[in-house]
């Protein structure tokens, strides 16, 4: 059998290798499944490219001083985590290391300074969830969860160790639940989001309730203290359901805002994180009280919202008229419509011409999804050619996917005229392989 040292994790929290060659070069890269940083392995090849193998462990021959045991049970079958065999902090040294690496290759730049990682609670954190609902008639059983690894299969998990503990408890009567109703075969998926004090569930159903389900559903909710959901098409289709007073929303206190949102909506998974992160977000983006700011990509105005309360005044813009809406109503209900208003662009599609009749902003911050911010830094380029006094002297990005940040930074710094001050990770999702992260760009 084949033995391999391992010298780092890929994006998949496989374990990447490099076979020798015959004349002593080094050969072809292996990705090992579970494998470790520093590790020798025995491994097996499942799958063989010309470049590349893939291959499970098969044996350890050295173990890594930062491999631990998983904590749960299901770790290894279930896809919802990639990284519970390796000790959190290391998680994190590697997740700011693709950041590092990722600024490199792909701009050839390198962070004035690295901030230090922002951390949070490793379990139980995770708010927002997707659960699939599979009714398998051979086993006799109906399994609500994550999807097993590499699998269009659902798990067979009885708890879940990011879940909070309470959701944690609530997945076995939860799959007997489905399973005595009539829409058992129409009911695919359910979607979880907690608030403060509030635990709601949309139930995304193919197929009417009977007064037997809606008597059932109403005793669970009463029993387990959840909110349900109806979601009969798109998301927009979800409404509530029972109770239907409980309002969902989350809190930023050190900015005394309330955020309500839709169970549906885009709002972080972890909640302890996004406090910390807006905070350092704001003071990186160091607003000063005469300033004009623009929130791109602002969503429900997770981040437009504190910054009204730094700033003279704050812009959201977003590319759904009904997320503006929202966001604006969100103002309202803070008090802060007086300092803020709202913009519907497609931040995907944006010139600089359209920055031009937006006016002067003092500052960005940037909150694109994983497809990155290409376009607004392609306007900043155009911006610096033909209004160049319109150019904000700080950009704060907030990212999810380290290779677009990586592609936008090296516009922005080899291209647009700024430098990159700062960057960061972000562990919004322990134990799995996502990483997110913050920069900070300055006009030089």
């Amino acid at each position: 059998m084949n033995t391999i040292e391992i010298r780092s994790l890929d994006m998949d929290a496989r374990g990447v290798g490099n076979l020798q060659n015959e004349d002593g070069t080094t050969g072809k890269v292996v990705f090992v499944d579970g494998a470790l940083p520093g590790e020798l392995v025995e491994f097996s090849t499942y799958k063989k490219k010309a470049s590349w193998e893939a291959a499970t462990m098969m044996s350890m021959v050295r173990e890594s001083s930062q491999r631990v045991d998983p904590k749960c049970e299901f770790f290894g079958t279930c896809g919802g985590c990639s990284m519970q065999h390796l000790d959190a902090n290391a998680q994190v040294a590697i997740k700011q290391r693709v950041l590092e690496d990722n600024l490199w290759h792909i701009s050839k730049i390198k962070s004035d300074i690295m901030l230090r990682p922002i951390i949070g609670p490793t379990w139980g954190y995770r708010y927002r969830a997707r659960l699939s609902v599979r009714h398998v008639i051979k086993k006799g059983t109906v399994l609500v969860g994550f999807h097993e690894k590499k699998s269009r299969y659902v798990a067979n998990m009885e708890t879940c160790e990011i879940l909070p503990a309470h959701v944690s408890a609530m997945l076995m009567p939860l799959r007997g639940l489905v399973a005595s109703l009539s829409i058992v075969e129409a009911l695919p998926q359910i979607e979880l989001a907690i608030g403060e004090g509030v635990t709601a569930m949309v139930l995304r159903i193919m197929a009417p309730l009977t007064k037997d389900d809606e008597v059932k559903l109403k005793a669970f909710a009463d029993q387990y203290q959840v909110q349900w959901w109806l979601q009969t098409k798109g998301p927009e289709t979800a409404e509530p359901y029972y109770p239907a007073s409980s309002e969902l929303h989350y809190l930023l206190p050190e900015f005394g805002v309330k955020m309500p949102f839709k169970p549906t909506d885009f709002t972080q998974v972890n909640h302890q994180i996004n406090r910390v992160l807006v905070a350092r977000a704001l003071r990186m983006l160091d607003v000063q009280k005469d300033e004009r700011i623009a929130d791109l990509f602002c969503g429900l105005g997770n981040f437009t919202l504190p910054i009204a309360t730094l700033a003279k005044e704050v812009v959201g813009i977003e590319g759904s008229d009904a997320l503006t809406e929202r966001a604006l109503e969100n103002a309202r209900h803070n008090g802060l419509e007086g300092k803020t208003s709202f913009s519907t662009r497609n931040l995907f599609e944006i010139t600089a011409q359209d920055f031009v009749k937006l006016g002067k902003f003092d500052r960005f911050l940037i909150d694109p999804p994983r497809d990155g911010a290409m376009a607004v830094c392609q306007a900043l380029i155009d911006l610096g050619e033909i209004a160049p006094e319109l150019k904000p002297r700080r950009l704060v990005y907030v990212s999810c996917s380290p290779s677009t940040l990586a592609r936008d930074a090296g516009m922005l710094v080899n291209q647009a005229g700024y430098r990159l001050s700062s960057a960061g990770v972000v562990n919004m999702f322990p134990h799995t392989s996502h990483v997110e992260s913050m920069a900070v760009f300055d006009l030089i």
